[in-house]
């Protein structure tokens, strides 16, 4: 590691862009390019006016032409040019001229750099805010051969372009200065992406870390972290445990939403799944090639006195992704809200699984005191989309009489509307459930878990029970989780 990135203390906590910029053309050794497409050069424009750029700056360039662009980059696929996959193909170029016209012999110390991104801004009518791909190879250490990387999604609020490439240019400044000073620190990295930005201006709503100085940097730890800073409202991992661009992942699509809490995932959980799946991808207007299922946690489920229990968060994403599903983390308390975020990129049909409990719970007015509309407000947001609920059904303990959204009952208030939305097929009951399984809850396999009793395998998934063993799920902090359950 270079010890040039730790010299200098005079330059530590100095707030202003032109402090950061500059600090970094006075570094010796920090080299490399610039290019940005779609929003003019807005970062390479805060190093050339800070001074001693030449020092820094190899090469900045916007090949803003189509043209231009796809003679360089190649053309994408999809035919798209604000696309992850074409800032990762501008990042790679421009890392392989930098090493094929910079000599090592003659810059044996210099750690080469390449600052990348892709954007479009809002458009004339105001119909689209704008968004951008932003990411940086570097290395902090001449004899590294594989590259670190920074990559991030942004979706602009101003309604104006010259603000949104105002905000662009300083959060390149920051990601630059952030990639070289505060590497190790990745989580204040994040935070720091924000400096001299208010937030309402931008939502920064994917970041991913990758390369040998970000091997212990967990990305669906990195995605939590977005949301408690409030930097975005939902984040998605998947099976891999990177993240992924929902917007991406969702657009257009038919989509169906499982809310749990899966502490742990169960075999009720997964009966829900599939046979709620069964059902959507059979509907007359779901395409099953063009449909996607993801496992939904509000960021209430995964609060514990205020506080979010990380690796409590992490036992339950490591056993979901080892299933092999995406996953999205919301600040989505109310059905509605998530609803809502999903229809902003799709119009096709939307799926909820849930249990009856979650169906009387939407039917409670105190959710929805906040709205001037009261329920009716939420109702029309919720229920307006292509919108359809498939309820697995729950086995009354006291009675033993199997609720279904026919004998459920709700407050004598809100029988008139349930009724509307029943009869008019917006709630479907799972009838080919399996009865064996249903007095399986989460939170008493959770329990025999930390109590370290017997007989909780057998609720579990296959393979589930041998990856909390192997791995000590749930366990490693019994006292703290116990106060929990």
């Amino acid at each position: 590691m270079s010890s040039v990135l730790n010299q200098d203390p005079a330059f530590e906590n100095i707030p202003s862009i032109k402090a950061k910029t500059l600090r970094i053309n006075l570094n010796p050794v920090i080299y490399g390019t610039f290019a940005e497409i779609g929003a003019g050069q807005e970062t390479a424009r805060h190093f050339f006016r800070s001074g001693g750029a030449s020092g820094t700056i190899a090469k900045a360039m916007s090949a803003y032409d189509k043209n231009f662009s796809d003679a360089i980059y190649g053309i994408e696929k999809d035919g798209r040019y604000v696309t992850q996959s074409r800032l990762k193909k501008m990042l790679n170029h421009e890392m392989q001229l930098m090493e094929e016209r910079i000599s090592r012999e003659d810059h044996p110390d210099r750690l080469f750099f390449t600052y990348a991104n892709t954007v479009a801004t809002i458009d004339f009518s105001k119909r689209y805010k704008g968004h951008g791909w932003v990411g940086i190879m570097f290395q902090l250490d001449p004899n590294q051969k594989e590259y670190d990387e920074i990559i991030l999604h942004l979706r602009f609020k101003q309604n104006e372009a010259r603000l949104q490439q105002e905000t662009l240019g300083i959060v390149g400044v920051n990601l630059i200065y952030g990639a070289f000073y505060k590497y190790n620190k990745p989580r204040k990295l994040l935070k720091y992406l924000y400096d001299h930005i208010d937030k309402d201006t931008v939502e920064i709503d994917m970041v991913n870390f990758s390369g040998p100085n970000f091997k212990n940097v967990d990305n669906r730890l990195i995605s939590l972290q977005l949301i408690k800073n409030d930097m975005t409202d939902a984040v998605m991992f998947g099976p891999d445990g990177n993240n992924l661009l929902p917007a991406a992942v969702l657009y257009k699509k038919n989509i169906l939403a499982l809310r749990g809490s899966f502490r742990p995932v169960t075999l009720v959980n997964m009966d829900m799944f599939q046979k709620s799946y069964d059902i959507f991808v059979r509907e007359q207007t779901v395409e099953e090639e063009n449909t996607v299922v993801m496992f939904e946690i509000t960021l209430a489920n995964l609060k514990a006195s205020g506080e979010i229990d990380e690796q409590d968060f992490m036992d339950r994403a490591e056993l979901l992704c080892s299933l092999g599903h995406t996953v999205l983390i919301s600040k989505f308390q109310e059905y509605y809200k998530l609803v809502e975020y999903l229809g902003n990129y799709t119009k096709a049909r939307i799926g909820l699984t849930m249990g009856v409990n979650n169906l009387i719970e939407i039917f409670d007015e105190k959710y929805y005191r906040h709205l001037s509309g009261g329920i009716l407000e939420a109702f029309g947001k919720l229920f307006f989309k292509d919108l359809k609920v498939y309820l697995y059904p729950m086995k009354n303990p006291e009675t033993g009489q199997i609720m279904t959204s026919n004998n459920i009952k709700v407050h004598p208030r809100m029988k008139e509307l349930y009724k509307f939305f029943k009869y008019n097929g917006k709630v479907m009951d799972i009838i080919d459930y399996d009865p064996e399984i249903m007095h399986i809850f989460s939170r008493d396999v959770l329990k025999k878990i930390m109590n370290n009793e017997e007989g909780w395998e057998e609720m579990l998934p296959e393979g589930i029970a041998d990856v909390i063993k192997k791995k000590k799920l749930f366990t490693r902090n019994v006292a703290a989780l116990k106060e929990k359950v």
